[in-house]
């Protein structure tokens, strides 16, 4: 995912250095147990013990059906499980799309979207059902109406299980799939700009409000249509949720990054340039965290100023990784 942002934003020649301070997270991938198969499939879900059987299975269906064809038909499977791994196999998916949409749909290319899909597949968590709470009229008021889970302690499992209701947002269904990519864009917009303030309160966590219905937002082109209103109710439940989970219950600005210092005086107010935007993934991509990394991106995605001020604010709060 990070890897995918370094090159997308031109710092390929930053990666090897980069995979050199994260390869000691990565773990080898346990033996395979038994094929999943068309008709055993759902007993298999959701169990992280099938891991290396999922992404062998999904190594094989991308071999032999074209790569669209597979995630539109698994996506509607998975996207109720979209807190899985803390949103980080539909975040790893979305990074893969974008590459695949960009360019020529190689092996190695390809290879990474059954990754994903097999990560997600094995960590399927779907939401407790929310009771749904009074409408809002913006994805800003809505995120800011979440209600926090009771007790912010443990890991985000023990937080979502805690769940109880979410505003109801947007105010009326989607009628219509650019509708709902709207609305999804309006989401990745308040979710970033509500970083700035909330970030402080679990800076790692909170970048996932914004980056895993971003992710989403980047797989739509590849999706049937018909896909699109379910998966923006996919990503406000799922921002919702981690914004429950764990943002603090008042915004501290005070606490993030001071907006009179050099690198917030130098943006431009109401739009960003194209250097001021390079020059924020820079700073990202030289505290080398993947996590602000991906936010960077998100930020570049949505463009405006105060999205460029949470990127640096994430920057400054994320601990660094190089």
């Amino acid at each position: 995912m990070a890897v995918e942002a370094l090159v997308r934003h031109g710092r390929a020649p930053a990666v090897h250095r980069w995979l050199d301070h994260y390869r000691h997270k990565l773990e080898d991938m346990p033996d395979t147990a038994s094929r999943i198969t068309a008709e055993n499939w759902r007993e298999a879900l959701g169990d992280p013990r099938r891991i290396a059987d999922w992404t062998v299975h999904f190594e094989r269906e991308t071999a032999e059906r074209p790569w669209r064809e597979v995630l539109a038909e698994w996506w509607p499977r998975l996207l109720p499980g979209i807190a899985a791994g803390a949103t980080h196999p539909a975040i790893r998916v979305g990074h893969a799309v974008r590459t695949l949409l960009g360019g020529e749909a190689t092996a190695p290319r390809v290879t990474e979207p059954a990754h994903g899909l097999g990560y997600w597949a094995a960590r399927h968590q779907p939401l407790p059902a929310p009771t749904p709470l009074a409408p809002e009229p913006s994805a800003a008021a809505a995120l800011d109406a979440v209600p926090p889970v009771s007790d912010q302690s443990g890991g985000i499992r023990d937080r979502l299980a805690r769940l109880t209701g979410f505003p109801v947002w947007p105010p009326r269904p989607a009628g219509a799939p650019d509708e709902a990519r709207a609305h999804m864009e309006e989401l990745v917009r308040a979710a970033t700009h509500r970083y700035a303030a909330y970030g402080y309160g679990e800076p790692i966590m909170l970048v996932h409000a914004a980056t895993a219905p971003n992710a989403v937002l980047r797989t739509l082109p590849a999706l049937p249509r018909t896909l699109w209103g379910p998966s923006l109710e996919a990503t406000w439940a799922a921002s919702a949720a981690v914004t429950a989970a764990y943002a603090p219950a008042e915004p501290a600005p005070a606490r993030g990054p001071d907006p009179s210092a050099p690198e917030f005086s130098s943006l431009p107010s109401s739009s960003s340039s194209l250097s001021s935007a390079e020059e924020v993934f820079a700073r990202a991509a030289a505290r080398g965290n993947d996590h602000a990394i991906k936010f960077a991106d998100t930020a570049l995605d949505v463009g405006d100023a105060t999205a460029l001020r949470a990127a640096l604010g994430a920057v400054e709060l994320i601990p660094p990784a190089l």
